[in-house]
């Protein structure tokens, strides 16, 4: 059966393709969403422990991983989040700034995807769920594509499929599919804001799981000053997932156990004002008590601290503010919250979304070689480049 044709049909009913059909709806375009699942929103709801960090007002490119870190500029520069949260506040839902920047929802997350499905119905964009893709080809001067046994038409297609993180809400990666098919290179995938596990000489500290603290978590060039949290695989909180985007297996974390001290200097001190202590009973009074039990018997120096030479201690402070792991792993696309790689921007305008060969044809949101960092700016991403893409349709 062959459907009506439209204007443009957009391949996924998530954050990104919400936006590119609710923008191009109500400029007057006829719109299909077409998504396997069977609710639009799926990763909204799930996001910020089910309130949505919806946008972050910090929000500029050089938070965003990218293989070309200028493509981001053009959408992100157009559509700001000053302009998503004017939308939001036309509906009236309440919402608050936490740490960083970063805007949740008061309620709860559904509240921005009814507000997504509500601009949609204004924009009479068709919306079917339940329509896994069979096929996607291209027809003279149209997008055929083929779902549920039904063809439906279309000058343009948007692919707003995002990428394989977090499978248990069916993503896939659908999209780098439709882009090889196409001629468009694909940036290798890999999970982002995702635990990292640890083995080998760093098991004693998988014992400590749900011991926290303020850190710097380094990698390479990256370092950022959040929680840390040690897990019964290895590392997490958000320093790590932070940093997990810019890791790739070989590479150390260094974090500081002790971000607001020079620990060399505090240990050096300790030598002088409380001789008769033992490192052990010092660094309980620094660390948590199970993180210091466990980084006593690693930095492995016995007696009070008028016994040891003072270039050991220096030593041992250094490591306590640069405490290096190799994380043999992470727990992958299951547990990550994004992916870093996708379909290379160098096929694409950085102004439209559009593919530079392929007339028509868009790549959005999570399906881009465009990675935020935690916090919002990934959604900031998906209706930036949603919204780009919709002005094309």
């Amino acid at each position: 059966m062959i459907s009506s044709e439209y204007d443009a049909i957009i391949l996924g009913a998530g954050a990104a393709g919400m936006m590119a059909a609710l923008t191009a709806g109500q400029r007057g375009r006829r719109i299909l969403v077409l998504d396997h699942a069977d609710a639009a929103g799926r990763k909204i709801l799930i996001s910020g422990g089910g309130r949505c960090n919806f946008t972050n007002v910090g929000t500029t490119p050089d938070r965003f991983l990218s293989k070309n870190p200028h493509f981001a500029k053009s959408a992100l520069g157009r559509y700001t989040p000053t302009d998503f949260i004017a939308l939001v506040d036309r509906h009236g839902i309440a919402w608050h700034e936490k740490t960083l920047g970063q805007l949740f929802c008061d309620g709860k997350a559904n509240q921005i995807v009814d507000m997504l499905l509500y601009e949609m119905r204004a924009g009479g964009v068709e919306l079917r769920l339940g329509h896994r893709i069979d096929t996607v080809a291209k027809t003279g001067s149209s997008y055929e594509v083929v779902a549920n046994g039904t063809t439906f038409r279309a000058p343009a297609l948007v692919v707003a499929t995002g990428g394989p993180a977090i499978p248990k809400i069916g993503a896939t990666g659908f999209a780098y599919d439709i882009a090889r098919q196409f001629g468009l290179k694909v940036v290798e995938p890999r999970p982002a804001l995702v635990p990292l596990t640890l083995g080998g000489d760093a098991l004693a500290f998988r014992g400590l799981a749900g011991v926290a603290l303020d850190t710097v978590a380094r990698c390479n060039k990256a370092a950022f000053r959040e929680a840390s949290l040690l897990t019964h695989k290895g590392l997490s909180g958000p320093a790590i997932l932070q940093i997990s985007s810019y890791w790739r297996h070989g590479d150390p974390v260094a974090i500081d156990l002790l971000p607001d001290r020079d620990a060399a200097a505090t240990l050096l001190d300790a030598k002088r004002t409380r001789p008769r202590t033992e490192l052990k009973r010092l660094l309980a009074d620094l660390l948590p008590d199970r993180l210091a039990a466990v980084v006593a018997e690693a930095l492995a120096l016995p007696g009070n601290l008028a016994d040891l030479p003072d270039a050991k201690l220096a030593a041992a402070g250094r490591r306590l503010n640069g405490w290096e792991f190799v994380p043999n792993g992470s727990e992958g696309f299951a547990k990550a919250e994004v992916t870093v790689g996708g379909v290379d921007t160098a096929g694409l305008s950085s102004r439209t979304m559009e593919a530079k060969a392929m007339p028509g044809l868009y790549f959005i949101g999570e399906a881009v070689d465009v990675t935020g960092w935690l916090g919002g700016y990934n959604f900031q991403w998906a209706w930036a480049s949603g919204w780009s893409a919709a002005l094309m349709l």
